[in-house]
């Protein structure tokens, strides 16, 4: 498998930059068997069936993104400079891994000021990254951060715009409850509070895990032959309870339906054994065709970047010549893609 098999032509004008409000109007290709649907996500109440599961990921992003300035001290007043930091995972040291621009202006020991008594020291550095020691930690960190932070918006959208107030709503699931990602997991993002009771009153059933999305979610494949990729690790959590009622889901003949590749990617982590059992730690679990599915039976999601390990994730599922003929007709029938865009349900 070679990475230029993972290409399609995107119109740039197709990049959805705002969502859709309400978020169920989105629209929704429902690719089951050889059939192509062109629906709304608030079809999924005609759509599914009673017995179903969909496996949500209650991961809440933060404000990660912080602008700021470095207060290195000189004589001659050099040493303050604006600085944008992305946190990124935190340290057992107690630090945060940080993406830091521009990172060859920084030094172990500058001071960093993000205003709202948010302060940090970096306290390390390589090629890449940063790690920078808070002055705050617990609750008191949590709340400068949400009054310090932007939400970190997909590089593809802040090239076009930057985050403001209204993406502190739009780019947060409704059942998001444990904090740490720092990117959402955008099929969450159609469900609204009504359409999830909804879909309970009908008789689908919810498992909540955790995985918390990391920032190495949009790094390119950089590699040719894609089975050398090295996927980036992000922690997560299938409780024994969420195990027990995916293995009762299937036992009993339903369908377990993650809501986002990464509600999938961790229960495919945890099914390993061939059944799902509990779970915690990191993964960099990498999907790609010929990859063996223990426990999804489809798949919620958006529509993903050309070359992504996302793609190449549906073509797992799917196969590869279906995802190209679903991209076509999504392309073709003028889907909003990404993060902020339309969804598609798949069932292979």
């Amino acid at each position: 498998m070679k990475l230029s098999d993972f290409d399609f032509d995107l119109p740039e004008d197709l990049i959805a930059t705002r969502p859709m409000k309400p978020r169920p109007a989105a629209r929704l290709l429902l690719a089951e068997g050889d059939a192509i649907a062109d629906r709304h996500v608030r079809d999924l109440v005609d759509i599914l069936r009673p017995g179903d599961r969909l496996v949500l990921n209650n991961t809440r992003v933060i404000p990660a993104r912080l602008f700021g300035e470095r207060l290195r001290d000189t004589k001659d007043g050099s040493g303050r400079a604006k600085v944008e930091v992305t946190l990124l995972n935190p340290e057992p040291s107690g630090g945060w891994r940080v993406l830091a621009r521009p990172l060859r202006k920084l030094a172990p020991g500058d001071r960093l000021d993000f205003g709202a008594g948010l302060t940090a020291v970096v306290s390390g550095k390589d090629e890449t990254e940063a790690v920078l020691a808070f002055d705050l930690t617990g609750p008191a960190f949590d709340a400068a951060l949400e009054e310090a932070g932007r939400m970190p918006l997909p590089p593809y959208i802040e090239s076009r715009r930057p985050a403001d107030a209204q993406d502190r709503e739009d780019y947060q699931p409704v059942f998001a409850r444990e904090r740490g990602a720092v990117a959402a997991p955008t099929a969450s993002l159609h469900f609204d509070q009504p359409l999830l009771d909804a879909l309970r009153a009908m008789g689908v059933d919810f498992t909540e895990v955790t995985l918390h999305v990391g920032a190495g979610t949009f790094l390119p494949v950089k590699v040719e032959d894609v089975t050398t990729h090295r996927m980036h690790a992000e922690w997560g959590e299938v409780t024994p309870e969420a195990a027990a009622q995916i293995n009762v889901t299937k036992a009993a003949g339903g369908r377990v339906i993650p809501v986002g590749t990464t509600a999938l990617r961790l229960i495919e982590s945890a099914a390993r054994s061939g059944r799902v059992e509990p779970w915690r730690g990191e993964t960099d679990i990498f999907i790609y065709p010929g990859f063996t599915f223990h426990a999804a039976n489809g798949l919620l999601t958006n529509f993903h970047l050309p070359k992504s390990t996302l793609l190449m994730l549906v073509s797992a599922l799917m196969g590869a010549e279906r995802i190209r003929a679903i991209y076509d007709h999504a392309v073709t029938e003028r889907y909003r893609f990404f993060s902020y865009g339309d969804a598609s349900l798949l069932l292979p």
